[in-house]
């Protein structure tokens, strides 16, 4: 805690003076009485999330100008009043000395979505803070955390609206539109943080064959569109992704034509491509959350880029994600490595890819980098 890492471990733990519920905000002391920091108190192996080293009053102007700091950030980054983008972070989590809380701004709407308890608690004045610091930039506020926190507490409850009321959900991302549904669909309802890749991906994409795979709203695929892609084919296993998928395209003024959504397991279609594609994408969800499960989710990585390698053409391009925090940049490089040799295919790193910067990290808590990323030229 000294050197500003925002966790604090069950077994670090010497003495707690009264009782500390989940959720509750807890004041941390070093054994000689001096002052550490302030935080929620939670259950399980990380006892306390911190969320200040100077001090906590709890009223509404400290997440004010946690708010504030946090806005100024995306204002610098350009996000803010951005004629051609919408929708950003405007809150993640530590990279914003906000733990247990997310917040994405799309158009008008700001999703709050808490993964820890005592961040659930705070909900109502988060919202406020949000809209006395964005004033008229939010017009909604959506909470979806019912399925972030523990299920056994029964201060849950259901997601909804905080202020203001449900719109149409169409906004923008460099000129290109999206039906967010924030209310049903995954996460906040888009993956924000592969904005600067999808633009990546349009850049190489003219006159080319791409297929996205894991496609979800279809990101990917509309950007290689939007760039002059011959042909784009979005597959995911889920249909209400590929609806979402087609809602896009249509949205866009693409047709049939040039776009074309296939309901499939990735690794079975990969093995049995019978396009010459150009580009692939590969942008599995975490196949691992858990440090227990980091072997089998290593050996998925594997499979899924090994039968990518083995099937794209010679000179194609391979775009390729993480977004498990437990498998870290060196082992994800190791897997694919790995998955090169294995299919025998010559491979080269044109760019190492990872979070945005509207999804910031501490120096101080290196465990928030957690999305990396690699685009292969495969000879």
């Amino acid at each position: 805690m000294k050197r500003f890492h925002p966790w604090v471990f069950s077994g670090a733990i010497g003495r707690v003076e009264g009782t500390a519920h989940n959720g509750d905000v807890a004041e941390v002391y070093t054994q000689e009485g001096v002052y550490l920091g302030t935080g929620h108190a939670a259950e399980g192996s990380i006892a306390v999330r911190i969320f200040s080293f100077t001090g906590f009053d709890d009223s509404q102007n400290f997440w004010n100008i946690k708010i504030e700091a946090a806005l100024q950030l995306r204002i610098k980054l350009g996000l803010i009043d951005n004629p051609s983008t919408n929708i950003y972070r405007l809150v993640h989590a530590e990279g914003d000395g906000l733990p247990g809380l997310v917040v994405d701004i799309y158009n008008t709407t700001a999703v709050i979505q808490t993964h820890s308890v005592g961040m659930h608690l705070h909900r109502n004045k988060i919202a406020i803070a949000i809209k006395e610091v964005l004033k008229d930039r939010v017009t909604a506020i959506y909470d979806k955390s019912a399925e972030k926190i523990d299920k056994k507490n029964e201060i849950v409850g259901t997601d909804g609206y905080l202020l203001g009321a449900k719109n149409d959900g169409v906004s923008l991302e460099n000129n290109c539109r999206f039906n967010i549904d924030w209310e049903t669909g995954q996460k906040t309802g888009f993956f924000i943080d592969q904005r600067e890749h999808r633009a990546l991906l349009g850049h190489y994409a003219k006159g080319k064959k791409v297929l996205n795979t894991f496609c979800y709203s279809g990101g990917f695929s509309i950007y290689a569109l939007k760039e002059g892609a011959t042909l784009a084919h979005s597959l995911d296993s889920s249909q209400s992704a590929l609806d979402l998928t087609d809602r896009n395209v249509v949205l866009n003024g693409f047709d049939e034509k040039v776009h074309k959504s296939i309901k499939a397991d990735a690794v079975e279609f990969i093995k049995n491509i019978e396009t010459d594609y150009d580009i692939i994408v590969l942008d599995p969800p975490a196949f691992a959350k858990h440090l227990s499960a980091r072997h089998k989710a290593v050996q998925g990585y594997l499979r899924i880029n090994e039968a990518a390698l083995r099937q794209i053409k010679s000179g194609g391009l391979l775009f390729t994600f993480s977004c498990s925090q437990v498998v870290d940049k060196q082992l994800f490089n190791s897997t694919i490595a790995a998955a090169a040799i294995n299919a025998g295919r010559t491979v080269r790193i044109l760019h190492q890819l990872h979070q945005p910067p509207d999804h910031p990290i501490s120096i101080f808590h290196p465990e928030g980098e957690y999305l990396k990323g690699l685009v292969l030229e495969v000879l």
